[in-house]
């Protein structure tokens, strides 16, 4: 079976501000763009959220996937089992961004996932194209509501 590519960005203006996230899904000569922009947010939720929403977008369980991302916060959090203890203790102790890792934890059940670190701002390609995504949503005049982020602000 095929691997699916996913790369992923998330970006902020101010952090926290408006921010946006970039997602590129690639299966064989099939490509999809995400993107979309918060009117207050921080970079960690964007790239987080980058990954979110390109799971969403998979149309078929149990994929092998390889999501490339420039995020050592999401690279370290899943390979080095802090992901896992954070939930084990419900965030005991105040760690950032329940919502959305509770929501990546459930999706990532459905999947093989493998993530990728790769250097931000350099010459991958799909990464800076990424990059652009994240940073044009975040600076669109129309921008949507991070509602558990404001709640908690």
């Amino acid at each position: 079976m095929a691997e699916l590519i996913i790369y992923t960005d998330g970006a902020a203006r101010g952090n926290p501000g408006r921010g946006g996230y970039g997602a590129i899904l690639m299966f064989g000569d099939k490509r999809l763009e995400l993107s979309a922009g918060y009117r207050m947010t921080t970079n960690n939720r964007m790239e987080l959220l980058a990954v979110i929403e390109a799971l969403k977008a998979l149309k078929k369980n149990h994929l092998p996937v390889k999501i490339f991302t420039d995020s050592k916060y999401i690279v370290d959090s899943v390979q080095k089992g802090w992901l896992n203890n954070w939930i084990k203790t419900d965030f005991k102790g105040g760690k950032k961004n329940k919502d959305l890792w509770t929501i990546y934890y459930h999706l990532s059940k459905q999947f093989k996932i493998h993530f990728q670190w790769v250097k931000g701002h350099a010459d991958n390609p799909f990464n800076n194209r990424c990059d652009e995504l994240a940073t044009s949503a975040a600076d669109a005049g129309s921008l949507l509501i991070d509602t558990e982020y404001e709640r908690i602000m």
